[in-house]
């Protein structure tokens, strides 16, 4: 098995596959302990479906390069959420609802009434499960990826402090001078970002598994913010490797592989933390 992944690794692809999932990994795991804490954790999958949306608008267009429709729509739906989510008559939760549901509904419409493939539901499941798209990328698709990765994590580490202040209690933020609707519009930036990133890696509907389950099985464990965000990100670029070479030796589809990789160490640190009892620092 070693030998046909080293054989595997010679490929560009696979070299390709394995760089750009361990890259949208961290970035996923990053704001995943943000999500969770602020019970916003289906604005990745409310996104990723608008992310769906516009990819099929692209293939309808027939776009050499999909990200650049992608990418801005699912950004702007970002702050939308964002806004209409802080509105009194729509709550987060429906606004999240109705969102992904219409995004979703109407790009299956459009590629059905539209679309030219001859195997429509082949393009339709690898879109939502990630199946081979991650194995397709072009080098240009890696180096942007790279780019938005390192911009992401930047971000991340730049704003830390005013991203821990919002997360925990943003009346309090608001009360000593930071302005917690801008930092909260810049985390649903980043966010939109991401979930662009990890479509090729486990596809439009099981985004949020990667986002939520490093945080939740580090949740487990520790209890600091710092350390259940270090634990999220280390533990969110090891079953994403595992994934995808469990995926390359097994030829598994490498987003649900990815994904029961995370349930099973999500289930290993429930187990842990019971034992254990937490760790507080």
């Amino acid at each position: 098995m070693l030998d046909k992944f080293l054989m595997s690794m010679e490929l560009p692809f696979v070299r390709y596959a394995v760089i750009v999932g361990v890259l949208i990994a961290l970035c996923s795991s990053l704001l995943g302990v943000t999500l969770v804490l602020k019970r916003f954790s289906f604005i990745g999958d409310g996104l990723s479906h608008v992310a769906f949306g516009a990819m099929s608008i692209a293939a309808i267009m027939k776009m050499t390069n999909n990200m650049l429709l992608i990418l801005p729509v699912t950004v702007i739906s970002a702050v939308l959420l964002l806004r209409t989510g802080q509105n009194t008559k729509i709550k987060g939760d429906a606004a999240v609802a109705m969102i992904s549901v219409g995004s979703l509904a109407i790009g299956y419409l459009l590629m059905n009434i539209f679309g030219s493939s001859a195997n429509l539901s082949g393009d339709v499941c690898s879109t939502l499960f990630g199946s081979t798209s991650i194995l397709t990328l072009t080098p240009f698709e890696v180096w942007l990826c790279v780019i938005l990765s390192v911009v992401v994590v930047l971000m991340f580490i730049l704003f830390y402090n005013r991203i821990f202040a919002v997360t925990f209690d943003e009346n309090f933020a608001k009360a000593t001078g930071t302005h917690a609707g801008a930092y909260n519009l810049l985390i649903a930036i980043i966010i939109a970002v991401i979930i662009v990133l990890a479509m090729n890696l486990v596809g439009s509907l099981l985004i949020s598994a990667l986002v939520i389950f490093p945080a939740l099985s580090a949740m487990r464990v520790f209890k600091s913010f710092l350390s259940v965000t270090v634990c999220s990100a280390i533990l969110s670029v090891i079953t994403a490797f595992t994934g995808l070479v469990i995926s390359i030796l097994a030829g598994t589809p490498v987003g649900s592989t990815i994904v029961a990789v995370d349930i099973a160490v999500f289930l290993i640190f429930y187990v842990a933390g019971l034992i254990t009892g937490g760790v507080r620092e």
